[in-house]
């Protein structure tokens, strides 16, 4: 049965059929990637387009980078629910928002983007959301469910529960899976914003995240270039993935290309020569739903 955010995978690899009914919750089938990404190449492309004019955020080239990933390496963008395993049909990404309003107030915001987006396109849909979210009287989708679910405090443990079990033999409504942040392709955090180092983040058992990413407060570290070790500043990441929805060995290929990419971000600059679709789905004329 496909859902309102995704299809059923079928004939996948009898392995990965089995693993959701051995590991049915996603904190039973949590791994951790560890990466140092170069901050030389970061800041000077997000340098280099501030002299252009282009308020390059470092967020932006993180997730253009993911969006790039994804676009040549579907499986990424896969979830289990109910011990079975769906693509998603679409991608998004959330990420909390501090407001102007007041010093502890914040919101999760959420964003669409198309396969092919550039990461110029990238930066625009970052920087609009961010700053029609940071205004204090602004509401989101999620604030707005949020709201309508706080509005009888008593029956809030009941009301999560009924959504828990509705999501997991029937999937939300889409209204509903668009306004929860939790039902996302990734889930990112950029603690250098509050000084921080990076953390490996929980994923929820709630929703659909299978990858979130953390990126802490730049380091100095030695680093071996080829027969020479260097020090040199880097972007602390911290990766928690679901590896019920791929191998090991496919997370560690796609997160070296991850590497490439953010090492020379200009390659994002242009859309990709082609998307790679999921071959595991099965549907006629798949539809992906793009906000």
């Amino acid at each position: 049965m496909n859902r309102a955010d995704g299809y059923r995978l079928k004939d996948c690899d009898p392995f990965y059929e089995i693993i959701p009914h051995i590991m049915p919750k996603r904190y039973d089938a949590t791994n951790y990637i560890d990466l140092d990404l170069d901050m030389e190449a970061i800041q000077g492309y997000v340098n280099k387009c501030r002299e252009k004019g282009i308020k390059m955020m470092h967020m932006s080239v993180m997730i253009a980078a993911y969006l790039r990933l994804v676009s040549q390496n579907p499986n990424l963008n896969r979830f289990v629910y109910n011990k079975r395993i769906y693509a998603r049909n679409h991608f998004c990404v959330s990420f909390t928002t501090l407001k102007s309003g007041g010093e502890n107030e914040e919101t999760v915001s959420k964003i669409y983007f198309n396969l092919d987006d550039t990461i110029f396109e990238v930066n625009r849909k970052v920087r609009e959301t961010i700053e029609l979210n940071r205004n204090a009287e602004t509401s989101n989708s999620m604030d707005k469910l949020l709201r309508r679910v706080m509005r009888v405090p008593f029956l809030v443990s009941s009301t999560v529960s009924i959504l828990k079990w509705w999501d997991k033999h029937f999937s939300l409504p889409f209204a509903v899976i668009d306004g929860s942040p939790f039902h996302t392709s990734l889930f990112i955090t950029n603690l250098a914003s509050i000084r921080i180092g990076a953390v490996y983040h929980h994923i929820y058992d709630f929703g659909t995240t299978s990858l979130f990413i953390a990126m802490g407060q730049p380091e100095k570290r030695l680093l071996k270039l080829g027969e020479i070790v260097e020090e040199r500043k880097v972007i602390p990441v911290k990766v928690t993935t679901d590896e019920r929805i791929e191998s090991g060995y496919y997370f560690s290929r796609c997160f070296k290309e991850f590497k490439r990419y953010l090492s020379n971000p200009e390659i994002l600059e242009n859309k990709p020569d082609s998307i790679v679709k999921d071959p595991n789905v099965k549907v006629k004329n798949p539809k992906f739903i793009v906000k």
